[in-house]
């Protein structure tokens, strides 16, 4: 990982799991080992592109694990390290926070791959 100054604790937080995507990932990697077909699976907004680069970035962080296997074809899985699984019930605490926000605001959710993982 670049070095890079911060100000707290928290805007390190969140350069490691901010943006659109990458809590999706952890998300959709809380249970098990995935492989990337399973990932577009459960997150289908989200291009090859963008999944391998959040990938690369959350794998450079030290949250996920890219296991490569050396077989023909070459398979690839990836899965949370121990320091991604600390950020489960973190991840778990906003998504209970976003579920009671929807309820007292009436907003809908359409049940999407993006949630089903609870």
């Amino acid at each position: 990982m670049e070095t890079k100054e911060y100000n707290c604790f928290f805007q390190l937080a969140t350069d490691i799991i901010g943006g659109k995507w990458k809590s999706i990932v952890l998300w959709a990697l809380k249970k098990d080992v995935k492989r990337n077909g399973e990932l577009r699976k459960i997150i289908p907004n989200i291009s090859q592109k963008m999944l391998t680069q959040q990938l690369r970035e959350l794998e450079e962080a030290g949250v996920v694990d890219r296991i490569v296997y050396p077989v023909i074809p070459p398979k690839v899985e990836y899965k949370l390290t121990k320091s991604g699984e600390k950020l489960i019930p973190i991840l778990e605490q906003l998504h209970d926070w976003g579920k009671e926000y929807a309820k007292d605001n009436k907003i809908d959710i359409i049940k999407d791959a993006n949630c089903v993982i609870e």
